[in-house]
């Protein structure tokens, strides 16, 4: 049994209207017709209740009104936040986001970056950790933290700035001896300038300090051994940590709990962030806070301004600091 379509198509449109199914055409596409036959054919369409499909009319236009957001995954609270708000910035403004998550695999990012081309995208937002994905100049493209070329733009939040932040913050907050504890991609990019600012803050003022740098193979190991070949009469000798993301804040308070050391009576924790845990309804730690809505809206911005010929390779976004209960403040 042939069951009949309930939704109304073109030549329906163009029946009840009495025009040509060209006249339905024009006018759904915008072209110019004799006034009459716009508002008929208008008229007909409304009371049969006709839409557009934009995605098939994408197809032969090269407009689809989809954009794709490339990043790792979205369990991470900081890539979750960033999804969100990305894709409702971009529907606000008529586009439809196609999300692809790579779980920051080099190889997965290159094959994300192929497959949203295939999917005829009209703009590209991307979060990676290649330093050698395929940019091309055919689809507009704005990076996340990782500055590619002149050509690329990238929009960031102020790394250096938030490290100065923490190790200031940390000092006048009372701690006397600070560390830095960074564990990331090996990839170089912005965030990290997060420990250029702390180191060259300490340096500035004559903080005595100290940096564990790590990538994500070695795992924390080396971090938990630190710190307990660190503690004084059953306190950490470095009073002041600052982590390089809240992420890992989360995991140093955990070892910390574990060496019986008292937050933030005996030791400091800044992260950095500002993520927030919904089901507590508080913040994860006391933290370096990014402007995530910003950071969405500003790549968004960019990635449809109109003219792109003057466009600043690097774009970056004031932090602020907010207590959560692992600082004395």
């Amino acid at each position: 049994m042939k069951i009949k379509s309930t939704n109304p198509t073109m030549k329906d449109v163009a029946k009840e209207a009495g025009v040509a199914l060209g006249t339905v055409s024009r006018v759904m596409n915008n072209i110019p017709v004799g006034e009459e036959y716009r508002i008929r054919v208008e008229e007909a369409a409304k009371k049969l209740g006709y839409k557009v499909n934009s995605y098939a009319k994408g197809l032969k236009t090269s407009r689809t009104g989809i954009i794709a957001l490339v990043i790792p995954y979205v369990r991470h609270p900081f890539f979750g936040a960033l999804a969100d708000n990305v894709s409702r910035i971009l529907m606000e403004r008529g586009y439809r986001t196609l999300l692809a998550m790579t779980e920051s695999d080099m190889e997965m990012e290159n094959k994300c970056i192929r497959m949203v081309r295939q999917n005829k995208v009209e703009g590209i937002i991307a979060l990676t950790y290649n330093p050698d994905i395929d940019v091309s100049e055919d689809i507009p493209f704005v990076s996340i933290d990782r500055f590619y070329s002149s050509k690329v733009p990238c929009v960031t939040s102020d790394n250096f700035g938030g490290g100065q932040m923490a190790a200031e913050k940390l000092t006048e907050l009372g701690a006397r001896k600070l560390l830095f504890l960074r564990i990331g991609s090996h990839v170089i990019g912005e965030p990290d300038k997060r420990e250029v600012g702390f180191e060259s803050w300490c340096q500035m003022n004559k903080v005595p300090y100290h940096v564990i740098h790590l990538d994500n193979e070695d795992g924390l190991g080396p971090i938990f051994s630190f710190l307990q070949e660190n503690m004084r009469d059953g306190r950490p000798e470095y009073d002041g940590i600052f982590c390089n993301t809240d992420q890992l804040a989360v995991e140093v308070l955990d070892m910390l709990q574990r060496l019986h050391a008292a937050v933030p009576e005996d030791v400091q924790v800044i992260g950095y962030d500002g993520l927030f845990n919904v089901i507590k309804n508080e913040p994860f730690c006391s933290s370096i806070v990014q402007p995530i809505g910003k950071m969405a809206e500003t790549a968004v911005n960019i990635l449809l301004a109109p003219d792109r010929s003057e466009l600043s390779a690097l774009t970056c976004l004031p932090v602020t600091y907010r207590p959560g209960g692992t600082t004395r403040d």
